[in-house]
C-alpha cells in the first residue's frame, strides 16, 4: 500500500466506495516523578485516656441550677407517657416546652431562684443530734426508672469531655465526679455517642 496503515471497508458499502487508510495513532513515552508521601502524625489521645472517676450520690444538682434544656426523642415521650399513664399529647401539654422545634422538659423556679426540672422532688427531714434538730434536704427523679437518655448519660456529656477545665467546673456541682467508680476511655465515649438507653448506664450504679 506503499505506507504503513490499516485497510477498512465498510460491510455492504457500494463496491465502488474507494478504501479508506487510517494512519496508526503515535503514541508517546510519558515519565512521572516519584510522588513524596507525607506522614501523618500519630492521632493524639484525648485528655481523659486513662480514664475519669464517677460515681453518683442522688446529690440532684445535675436537676437544677441556671436554666437550661433536657432534650426528650419521641420514643423518651412514648415512656413516659406509659409510665405515668398519660396519653404523649398529656405529656407534652402538661411537662413539656418546644425549643427550637425540639422537645424538651419544662423548668421551674425554686425559692433559690434556680431552674428545676419538672420532675426533680425535694423533701426536708429532720433528725436529732443532742440537743440539736437538724434538718436534711433530700432530692430525687420521680421519673427514675423512664428518666431520658440525657441524664443517663451525665457526666459524661460532649460538652464536659471537650477539656480538664470544664470537667473540673462541672465538678464544683456534681459530688460524684472525680471520686469513685473508674470510667475507660471506650465506656465513656460510647455513652457520649449513645442514640438510645445504656444498658447499665453510670448513674444506676452498676
Amino acid at each position: 500500500m506503499g505506507r504503513c496503515g490499516i485497510r477498512v471497508v465498510a460491510c455492504g458499502s457500494d463496491p465502488g466506495v474507494q478504501e479508506r487508510i487510517i494512519e496508526p495513532r503515535r503514541f508517546f513515552r510519558v515519565s512521572f516523578s516519584p510522588m513524596k508521601l507525607e506522614m501523618l502524625p500519630a492521632e493524639k489521645s484525648p485528655w481523659y485516656a486513662d480514664g475519669l472517676q464517677f460515681t453518683c450520690t442522688q446529690c440532684g444538682n445535675c436537676c437544677t441550677g441556671g436554666p437550661g434544656f433536657v432534650w426528650m426523642s419521641e420514643r423518651e415521650i412514648e415512656r413516659l407517657a406509659e409510665h405515668l399513664k398519660l396519653t404523649t399529647e398529656q405529656v407534652i401539654e402538661r411537662y413539656c416546652r418546644t425549643v427550637f422545634g425540639r422537645i424538651s422538659l419544662t423548668e421551674r423556679r425554686n425559692a433559690q431562684g434556680e431552674h428545676d426540672c419538672i420532675f426533680l422532688k425535694e423533701e426536708r427531714t429532720e433528725s436529732h443530734e443532742g440537743d440539736q434538730t437538724v434538718t436534711h434536704t433530700r432530692r430525687s427523679c420521680t421519673i427514675y426508672p423512664v428518666r431520658p437518655l440525657q441524664c443517663r448519660t451525665w457526666p459524661f456529656w460532649d460538652s464536659n469531655l471537650s477539656s480538664p477545665d470544664i470537667w473540673n467546673h462541672a465538678a464544683e456541682r456534681c459530688h460524684g465526679m472525680n471520686r469513685g467508680r473508674v470510667f475507660a476511655r471506650e465506656n465513656m465515649e460510647a455513652l457520649r455517642d449513645a442514640k438510645d438507653w445504656p444498658e447499665n448506664p453510670p448513674t444506676s450504679g452498676k
